[in-house]
């Protein structure tokens, strides 16, 4: 490079996007799975990170982005939940991260990352509800029906190796309507 620094879009190439606060965070927009945009690009309104909310209120959230057929941006709201929840649920709410992001991968083409994602967010939950009784069925969720939806949709897409629509193959969180 020459002693004047590239530009990209308003942003020197080579630097790291921060936010208020100096912390290294990606501003490029992003399409609806997450996938990222050039900048100046409109993209989807990205969900903000960091927010405690209820579980009730990450349940009712994470399944409208994933009817939606926005399962990256539920995967944020489940890791959010991941992150700030109780020590004990940590392993379910990181497996249903891991369901969504199975799906996002899936939506994208990726079989490999997919199909592990699924199988791996399938395991997690299973184990949690299995650690303790009466938790099959934490915050409403239809953990047994989460994990057949994503080991089938997992055998699909390795059968397959076809990108599915995130939106018409989004779980219901808490079972049939």
């Amino acid at each position: 490079m020459s002693g004047a620094a590239d530009r990209d879009g308003g942003r020197t190439v080579g630097t790291r996007d921060r936010d208020g606060e100096g912390r290294a965070r990606n501003a490029r927009p992003r399409d609806g799975l997450g996938r990222p945009l050039p900048y100046g690009t409109d993209g989807v309104e990205r969900q903000p990170e960091g927010v405690v909310r209820t579980p009730e209120e990450t349940v009712a959230q994470a399944q409208a982005l994933l009817d939606a057929g926005k399962p990256f941006h539920a995967h944020e709201v489940f890791e959010d939940a991941w992150k700030s929840g109780p020590e004990a649920e940590r392993t379910l709410w990181r497996g249903l991260a891991q369901l969504a992001v199975g799906l996002t991968h899936a939506a994208r083409g990726n079989v490999t990352g997919g199909v592990r994602l699924l199988r791996r967010g399938a395991g997690a939950v299973v184990e949690w509800a299995a650690a303790g009784a009466g938790r099959a069925r934490p915050y409403g969720l239809d953990l047994a029906g989460l994990a057949g939806w994503a080991r089938d949709l997992a055998a699909e897409v390795e059968r397959t190796a076809a990108p599915v629509d995130a939106g018409a193959r989004a779980p219901r969180l808490r079972g049939t309507p």
